[in-house]
Parts: structure tokens; sequence; C-alpha cells
């Protein structure tokens, strides 16, 4: 079976590399990017199955870069890996159509549970930790 293709999007270059090595054995990690507009351009070349992104991020932010991937028509499953816990960002991040809203805190034991999540059509929000 053919793993997951999943394109990671974080300011933080450290946390790129703990998230890939974390979802190393269940996905293809296919990009790691740090910021709205590489987000937008990545995705648009690689077409991956998932897009994990923060939604804060220099150049255009992980939600306009999500509405911008879908204007363009973009059908990647989209899930939020964020550190902000605020009802606001939840909102603006689903009515992107994301499916997954992870916060930092908790991707150890939910951002894999997510991505399976949205593959599935399914909405998976994690507001613990």
């Amino acid at each position: 079976m053919r793993k997951m293709r999943v394109l990671l999007a974080d300011d933080h270059r450290h946390l790129l590399e703990v998230v890939r090595s974390l979802l190393k054995t269940e996905v293809e990690v296919v990009g790691c990017v740090d910021n709205g507009e590489s987000l937008f351009e990545a995705a648009m070349e690689l077409h991956p199955d998932v897009i994990v992104t923060d939604i804060s991020m220099p150049k255009l932010s992980g939600i306009d870069a999500v509405n911008r991937l879908r204007e363009s028509g973009c059908q990647s499953r989209i899930v939020f890996l964020t550190g902000h816990r605020d009802s606001d960002f939840v909102d603006a991040a689903l009515k992107t159509g994301a499916l997954g809203y992870v916060l930092k805190i908790s991707m150890a034991t939910d951002l894999l549970f997510a991505i399976r999540e949205a593959l599935a059509g399914r909405v998976f929000v994690s507001l613990h930790g």
C-alpha cells in the first residue's frame, strides 16, 4: 500500500524536523517549507495527499495560503498544526475547508490520527494539552 504523501509547513525548522521524525514510519514527507508562499508553490507542484501547516508564518499565513490553494483547485486535505488555542483561529482554519486542527503541544498523540481522519474525510480538532 502506498504511503500517504504529506507536505509540512512551519517557520521553525527544528519543529519541521521533529514532525518529520514523528511521521516518518507512517507517511512519505514530500517536502518541508517555512513560509506561506513556499507552501502554495510546493503544494501546487507536489500535489500531496495532506498538507500539515502552521497558521502563523511569514510572507503568507497558513490560513491565507490554504485559501489561495483552494481558489487554485488544490484538493489536498489540510491539517493545521499550531500553538493557537483561541476559538477564532479554530473557526478561521475550519472555514478554509481544513479537516484537522492539532495543537503543537498535542502533536505526539494527535497529529497522525488527525492526518488519518482528514484522509477519511472526517474532522478532528484537538484542544487539550
